[in-house]
């Protein structure tokens, strides 16, 4: 029987196995030295000022949006071609999140649509880097400047993509990663915000484990003090040192596991390149792509084929693959609530019906990559009319 080729499988070696069973043996296993130094080697490897560490990338961005004031009734910006975290932290706050349309090429927010979203409420975007793509960031910090707005990133895709020559996490207000199991380095579960801000960045840290004072996650240690301030109700958002262990472990190989993720996008571009029915992922001359998605689209007219099957065929085939993302504006509770319908959102819309996310990670070999061009190619080349 064939064997299966999983969507995603997570680079871990010997490194990260001995980092955490350190940790384990250390007998202090959730915030401490480990998580310290992963947020100091995080911002020394960006570039950033301050990093601060969190149990997710969905905690990232509200605390992120907190620490730059958004209040109930306020309006944030955000592209509807993204996975429901980034909308739904807007949410926590009783504001409102405006979806806007993508761009037919990156499939990232369209900055014209982000200027014609903009009312007396608005008080930030939310750009994604869609599958590792940065976003035309001039464009959106022009606009910022210009109305005022705060830019939070959502790159949880974009670890390390580059924008004219800067690592993505060192361009606006704040930046939020994710280390999902399925991201380009991981922790399991766990995120990043990076920020140049000090009063944000120590606002973020004091908010992630309860709003308690400095450093009281020092009180059981022995050089710390039982005493402690309540500040602010804050979150449960601290990430654990065992976690936080094997994110310096994935961050010291990260240049690596992308560089192969780089090399495995190029086999597929020209695996296809060929193909009329496929749109290939683009990357523009100015950016580094972070390749954490290879997002085909399939044109149906012209293959005579809908990508559910395409899915389909490659399940059969034993190879798994993924869609992203489903727009927001097409779930019932962004419908339903804001009213949201598919023809404010064409391209996304458009875009939706034909994307596939093929497998893309360090742990596939080439022999991989090329059992899933050939199962693609046969069913498109036995398809056609």
């Amino acid at each position: 029987m064939t064997q299966f080729l999983p969507f995603h499988l997570p680079d871990i070696g010997e490194e990260e196995i001995d980092a955490v069973v350190s940790v384990l043996r250390s007998g202090w296993l959730t915030t401490g030295a480990r998580a310290k130094q992963f947020e100091q080697d995080f911002a020394a490897m960006l570039g950033a000022r301050y990093a601060v560490a969190v149990n997710s990338c969905t905690a990232a961005l509200h605390l992120a949006l907190e620490a730059i004031g958004i209040e109930e009734g306020d309006e944030v910006i955000l592209p509807t071609m993204t996975f429901t975290a980034t909308a739904e932290v807007v949410t926590y706050f009783k504001a409102k999140p405006v979806l806007v349309d993508c761009l037919p090429d990156t499939l990232n927010i369209d900055p014209d649509q982000i200027e014609r979203a903009i009312t007396s409420k608005t008080k930030a975007i939310i750009p994604v880097h869609f599958a590792g793509h940065p976003c035309d960031m001039d464009r959106i910090s022009d606009i910022a400047n210009r109305y005022g707005l705060r830019v939070i990133e959502d790159a949880a895709h974009a670890l390390p993509a580059r924008y004219r020559g800067r690592l993505i996490g060192t361009i606006s207000d704040c930046t939020c990663f994710s280390f999902y199991a399925t991201k380009n380095i991981t922790t399991g579960e766990g995120g990043m915000i990076t920020t140049d801000n000090p009063e944000w960045a120590e606002r973020i840290r004091t908010m992630s484990l309860h709003g308690l004072s400095r450093d009281a996650w020092k009180r059981y240690d022995g050089h710390g003090s039982w005493f402690y301030e309540v500040l602010s109700p804050g979150f449960k958002y601290n990430l654990t040192d065992i976690a936080a262990a094997l994110g310096i472990a994935q961050l010291h190989k990260s240049d690596r596991l992308w560089k192969t993720r780089e090399r495995y996008a190029g086999l597929y571009d020209e695996g296809f390149r060929d193909l009329p029915e496929i749109v290939l992922p683009t990357a523009a001359a100015h950016v580094q792509h972070a390749w954490h998605l290879y997002v085909i689209r399939l044109d149906s007219e012209r293959s005579g084929i809908g990508r559910d099957r395409l899915i389909e065929h490659l399940g059969k085939e034993h190879i798994g693959c993924s869609v992203h993302f489903i727009p927001l504006h097409l779930h019932p509770y962004y419908r339903d609530t804001w009213g949201y319908t598919s023809e404010q959102f064409p391209v996304a819309t458009a875009a939706y019906q034909q994307i596939v996310s093929l497998p893309l990670y360090p742990k596939m070999t080439e022999t991989d990559i090329q059992r899933v061009i050939s199962v693609v190619r046969t069913l498109i080349q036995g398809s056609r009319r």
